[in-house]
């Protein structure tokens, strides 16, 4: 007679085949797998009932309220629960589709969805998430797929798109005004339907975001068919601090990333407040640098994604798993370990030149592959990852564990990281390199694994530009800290970072130097009544 263990590991089996050899399948009907093996699943933690009929991958041992394995399923479950639900007689609405068009995956509260079959019912979902299913005479005719999901293209979005949504998602607007090629794609609707206020407001954010020629031709068509059009000079009802390239196309995401830089840069001066140093005695600072290393250790996150393995149904099946032995768990630490302190040390040579006078921003674009693949190389000697993970950015899509904000969409990354790094060359200030430097290097998200690690390298290397000291986040305010990020993801709010770096760098030991002749150096420190950071 099979044990219990053999039977878990048949039915994690049945599971891996319906979920792929990637994974990448998250959402199930019910009626796909099999009452016994269902009931076993749901009880040892591997899926989790959405609402009645629908079921999805979680991880054992996942806590009570936990949003990852949701967040992560959220798109997948909304593309297959509409198509089984109107097969293709939907799309979502203007307001929803924005969002998805712009380059922004974070999930919304309440996704607003048109089809002449929906009944205007609100379908509440997990975590505080709904979907309103918005009955609508017809849908889009041309519509397209964004990110999985049906949505009517740009121009038709931002002519629909209510004033209110520009002014309370203006970097969404602006980043989808960026990304059309030609304003006769706007015309057309404009023209279509004598939209004047509409065709004021997006002349009038064309001429504020530099194409003067788009916001002239809007005006110029739009008169001579005979409509009176009043410019509008303030439709964002805020300031904007970018500006487009003339008439160039921009990629949503370039428009996102510049967009957040520049908007956050000036908050980030005002809440960081130490002052750059100079840094007098390399060798010192680099000596500093290796006294923080076993306490710089401890802090390494990123947990990724959720995949059933032949491993683990193997050693479910021999009764030999178990996710808190000290045999699985110090495996996977010990190659951690090797792969910080192999990447550390080359951090480390990018300090050192960075201190001998190359520009940060530039070694950190051209090392900071090098110290993602140092970090993980331990790890594929070990078989514990495959060789194509160390190729660079990753191909897949990634949730954030307890984070409600969605990674850059991966087919983005690229172009994401190349207006990252532009970001970060043009910007002189290193305490803003420093800040939004790892901030928006873990909002894109852009490696398999190890962001947060290399987010706080990136970080120290541009701290070490300002001669600052090498800082460290302690794992007891890891709360503060995750929050301090959310808040910036996903509510634009910079200044809790900026400032929560700010005091974990004043309680890091200053910098060291030489005394100079003649002089007696005294006890100081970035503030008084702070002392070192202890070791976790």
């Amino acid at each position: 007679m099979a044990t219990l263990n053999e039977k878990l590991a048949d039915s994690i089996k049945s599971l891996s085949q319906l979920t792929g050899s990637d994974g990448s399948r998250r959402i199930f009907k019910t009626a796909e797998i099999n009452r016994t093996d269902r009931e076993r699943l749901l009880g040892a933690g591997y899926l989790k009932e959405v609402m009645r009929g629908w079921l999805m991958t979680t991880r054992p041992g996942d806590r009570e309220g936990d949003t990852t394995a949701w967040y992560t399923s959220f798109w997948e479950f909304c593309r297959k629960y509409l198509d089984d639900r109107f097969g293709s007689d939907w799309t979502l609405a203007a307001e929803s589709s924005a969002p998805l068009l712009a380059d922004n995956l974070n999930v919304p509260e309440q996704l607003i969805v048109s089809s002449p079959k929906a009944n205007n019912q609100n379908v509440h979902l997990l975590h505080d998430t709904s979907l309103y299913l918005l009955r609508a005479r017809s849908v889009t005719p041309n519509a397209i797929k964004t990110a999985g999901m049906r949505t009517p293209a740009a121009p038709e979005v931002l002519c629909n798109v209510t004033a209110a949504f520009w002014e309370h998602n203006k970097n969404d607007v602006i980043a989808l005004l960026g990304s059309i090629r030609a304003t006769s794609s706007i015309l057309t609707i404009l023209l279509a339907g004598g939209r004047t206020v509409v065709a004021g407001r997006i002349a009038g954010a064309y001429r504020i975001l530099g194409n003067a020629r788009a916001a002239d031709d809007i005006i110029s068509a739009m008169q001579r068919a005979g409509h009176n059009v009043r410019e509008d000079s303030y439709p964002f009802k805020a300031a904007v601090s970018l500006q487009f390239s003339g008439t160039r196309v921009v990629s949503p995401i370039v428009s996102r990333i510049r967009l957040m830089w520049s908007d956050m840069r000036e908050n980030v001066i005002k809440a960081f407040e130490l002052e750059p140093r100079t840094i007098e005695d390399k060798e010192q600072y680099l000596a500093a640098i290796d006294d923080r290393y076993a306490s710089d250790a401890y802090h390494s996150l990123s947990i990724e994604g959720y995949r059933v393995t032949e491993e683990l149904i193997e050693k479910v099946r021999n009764g030999t798993w178990d996710p808190d032995s000290d045999e699985d768990r110090e495996h996977k630490n010990a190659m951690a370990a090797k792969g910080y302190w192999d990447a550390f040390q080359v951090v480390r040579k990018s300090v050192a030149g960075i201190l001998d006078g190359a520009d940060a921003a530039v070694v950190a674009e051209e090392q900071h592959l090098n110290w993602y693949r140092a970090l993980f190389q331990p790890s594929l000697e070990a078989g514990i990852v495959k060789p194509e993970n160390l190729a660079g950015y990753r191909q897949h899509f990634v949730g954030i564990r307890g984070s409600s904000h969605t990674p850059v969409n991966w087919e983005s990354v690229p172009d994401a990281m190349e207006a990252f790094f532009e970001c970060l060359k043009n910007e002189k200030d290193p305490r803003i390199r420093a800040i939004l430097g790892h901030f928006i290097f873990t909002f894109i998200h852009p490696l398999p694994d190890g962001n947060g690690r290399a987010g706080r390298f990136l970080m120290n290397t541009m701290l070490a530009s300002a001669g600052l000291p090498w800082t460290i986040i302690p794992v007891d305010r890891r709360d503060e800290y995750m929050k301090a990020l959310e808040d910036a993801s996903v509510r634009s709010k910079i200044e809790p970072f900026a400032r929560f770096v700010a005091d974990c760098t004043k309680h890091e030991p200053p910098p060291p130097r030489r005394s100079r002749p003649g002089e007696k150096l005294k006890e100081a420190n970035l503030d008084a009544a702070s002392g070192p950071t202890s070791t976790p």
